[in-house]
């Protein structure tokens, strides 16, 4: 089974994000799902719904969350699940990192974890001025 994929952010940003690279591969391989914290629940109630979440995505592989921003509440939030164990947790949820996850739904947690990080990173340009 391949790792399960946990998107946790603010509002509607984690759909925005999926949908863009899903059209962008024409696809989407892994199993995934996106909690979009907003403030019509409390915190319990959204880690609730992470852990059911969660519990649905890991098939034995692991689980990777992506989160928005760390230190927010959607990090928190993602950061509870570090209790399940077999669980990376990255923060800084941009397009080109999601991007290189979907490319490589095969690898192991780890790996794929490193795809994320290397993926977020190398995504990040200042763009010289036009001539």
């Amino acid at each position: 089974m391949p790792v399960g994929l946990l998107i946790v952010t603010h509002s509607s940003i984690g759909n925005a994000v999926v949908e863009t690279a899903a059209t962008m591969l024409n696809a989407c391989p892994v199993q995934f799902d996106v909690l979009a914290v907003s403030q019509d629940y409390g915190p319990d109630e959204q880690r609730a719904m992470a852990n059911a979440m969660a519990d649905r995505l890991d098939q034995g592989d692991g689980l990777l969350v992506l989160t928005d921003m760390y230190g927010s509440t959607p990090s928190n939030i993602a950061c509870s699940l570090h209790a399940r164990g077999n669980v990376r947790i990255i923060a800084g949820l941009n397009l080109p990192m999601l991007v290189r996850v979907l490319n490589y739904p095969l690898l192991s947690l780890d790996e794929l974890a490193d795809r994320a990080l290397s993926g977020g990173r190398d995504g990040i340009f200042l763009c010289p001025p036009a001539d």
